[in-house]
């Protein structure tokens, strides 16, 4: 047996800032080189950040991508880390001759092994997903590569990420080739339970290719995306071995007993049957054929896991916090009416930012409650949040002396002067990036204002049932004196009790309630997962239980509410299915599940 020191660096790279990256990069390997790793794992697609979408069809951002790499390596060596091997993810290009159905400039989804100032060995993604958030085979062509390097006596091979997810290919290749250890850079984004699902799916690959699995996941929010991190070990009977934390950068270093390398396997290249319908060809490299002398391992460190409500909102605080800082905000502003989906949005802005860099309008109408403005103030005083009044009655006024509305079209007023003119005012005139408050329950089913409640340019709360509101607001106010990385510490709960248990309304017109225009959302979420998340048709929908004349109408609520939702601002991801890159159906559509 033979050791190894592994340096898994989780981090949080920005899409398309390649010089932000590379510093990091040197940054981290710096750190790693101190801890005595042997071999530092970034994640996938580093240097460019992840995912890039159509950037990797321009020729200008590949070649931008491929001196950063080149780039890196001489500066590593200059810095005198060149002894540490790096692993890498960035983008690269296959060269092939171009034809219909492939990408432009045939990119690939790169990782390469740095050392001594030169690139010794690239590769590619095998296996390109194309399904969910991903849509790889517009963007990328497939890899047929699989290195075996040689590290102080030990075969590691690189796969990369969704050469785990997929039966065949690299991990079936590395077992062939009887690889000592497989790395495997990541950029897999959260989704609730998604953690289980992949510490199941790394045991078993690793079991499959007979040999311990580092997996290095990104960690950081990129549009509507967000990686956890969760970077894990595990041993050659799947068994975990070490863990990184979840939604925070950690260099997680283990150390490893590692099967000594066949000294019949000698450098050189073959093919093998990727037991896929593809053929990879092994390329056998060597670095360094002598183990490292014997040392004292350190004991491996297996992070504590947050627990599935802690998991959300870690997300939303995370994404919130990337998507202001990644494009250029210095402060957020949104509107507080004193109701609990703005209550909770004000929340997570201020543990995501900090109070003093968040603005709240309180803009009542005739029709707003006392009790609206008392919670909303509440609120304001708990968190320390700046805050303003604006009332709108006067505004409203004005208006419908000019133009006669009645019924929707006066309610849909009310909102489009909070949010299309205060709000998006108040955003022009001070640079604040304009939160939007909607729930998910909302817009499955219309509920929502266009450039109303729905102006805005980022919607935190996007992808969280109403349900799921008001069970995120009980546990935020249940850690009041907490301080971490997504708690800003208020002494007390920062969201008035009165915010969550009072029936929810809009409060456009006298006693309105949701429940005038929506059933009960405990009853109305659990119909919405099962149509929207899980995509059954109105007989499932009733044969799991659901009353029939509800699911006609909410079916219809639902599918008349496409245009809407397609102009509603990006958000976090935290479900299987957001309304975004995961669900996409047609505007113009005249199928209907139930008779109009």
């Amino acid at each position: 047996m033979a050791q190894l020191r592994i340096a898994l660096a989780q981090t949080d790279p920005a899409v398309g800032d390649l010089a932000a990256n590379a510093d990091k990069l040197l940054k981290w390997t710096r750190r790693a080189a101190d801890r005595g790793a042997h071999l530092v794992v970034f994640t996938e697609m580093f240097l460019t950040g992840y995912p890039v979408e159509d950037l990797v069809l321009r020729r200008s951002f590949v070649d931008a991508s491929i001196a950063t790499l080149e780039a890196a390596a001489r500066r590593l060596a200059d810095e005198g880390l060149g002894e540490l091997p790096v692993v890498v993810g960035y983008v690269d290009r296959a060269n092939l001759e171009p034809r219909v159905g492939l990408p432009k400039g045939t990119p690939l989804d790169a990782a390469a092994l740095l050392h001594r100032g030169r690139i010794v060995t690239r590769t590619a993604k095998h296996h390109l997903p194309n399904y969910g958030v991903f849509d790889e085979y517009r963007y990328f062509v497939r890899g047929d590569r699989l290195p075996v390097f040689r590290l102080h006596g030990v075969d590691v091979a690189i796969a990369i990420c969704e050469d785990l997810w997929q039966e065949g290919g690299p991990v079936s290749v590395a077992a062939e080739a009887g690889a000592g250890l497989l790395v495997v850079p990541n950029a897999s984004p959260y989704e609730r339970e998604k953690n289980d699902v992949r510490l199941e799916l790394v045991a078993r690959r690793a079991r499959e290719a007979g040999c311990p699995v580092v997996y290095v996941n990104q960690v950081g929010g990129q549009d509507e995306l967000v990686f956890d991190g969760d970077s894990l070990v595990v041993d050659a009977q799947g068994r975990l071995l070490a863990r990184a934390g979840q939604f925070v950068e950690d260099l997680l270093v283990v150390d490893l007993e590692l099967p000594a390398a066949s000294a019949d396997a000698r450098p050189g290249r073959f093919t093998v049957d990727a037991k896929d319908g593809t053929m990879i060809t092994v390329e056998r490299l060597e670095l360094s054929a002598d183990p490292v002398a014997p040392y004292a391992p350190e004991p491996p460190r297996i992070a504590d896991r947050l627990d599935d409500l802690a998991e959300v909102y870690a997300a939303l605080v995370l994404g919130v916090r990337d998507y202001v800082a990644k494009n250029g905000f210095s402060s957020v502003i949104l509107g507080l009416s004193g109701g609990i989906d703005s209550a909770l949005t004000a929340t997570i802005a201020s543990d995501a930012l900090g109070p003093d860099r968040v603005h709240v309008v309180l803009m009542p109408s005739r029709y707003s409650s006392d009790h609206s403005l008392t919670d909303a103030h509440e609120l304001v005083r708990r968190q320390g949040v700046h805050a303003r009044v604006a009332p709108i009655a006067e505004i409203v006024n004005a208006v419908e002396k000019e133009i006669d509305l009645h019924g929707l079209a006066e309610e849909n007023l009310q909102a489009r002067i909070r949010g299309a003119v205060l709000l998006m005012g108040l955003s022009n005139e001070h640079g604040h990036l304009v939160l939007t408050t909607g729930n998910k329950s909302e817009l499955a089913t219309g509920y929502s204002t266009m450039y109303g409640d729905a102006a805005g340019g980022f919607a935190p709360i996007k992808d969280l049932f109403k349900t799921m509101v008001w069970d995120l607001s009980r546990w935020r106010n249940a850690q009041a004196g907490r301080e971490n990385e997504f708690l800003h510490g208020f002494a007390e709960p920062p969201i008035p009790e009165h915010s969550i248990i009072k029936e929810p309304s809009a409060e456009l017109r006298p006693d309105q309630r949701d429940t005038d225009s929506l059933p009960p959302y405990e009853i109305l979420d659990r119909l919405l997962i099962d149509y929207v998340e899980r995509d059954m048709g109105r007989d499932e929908l009733i044969a799991a239980g659901h009353d029939a004349e509800l699911v006609a109408r909410v079916i219809r609520m639902v599918d008349r509410a496409e245009y809407k939702r397609r102009q509603y601002p990006p958000g976090p991801k935290i479900t299987p299915k957001n309304f975004g890159r995961d669900r996409r159906l047609p505007i113009t559509n005249r199928w209907r599940e139930t008779a109009p």
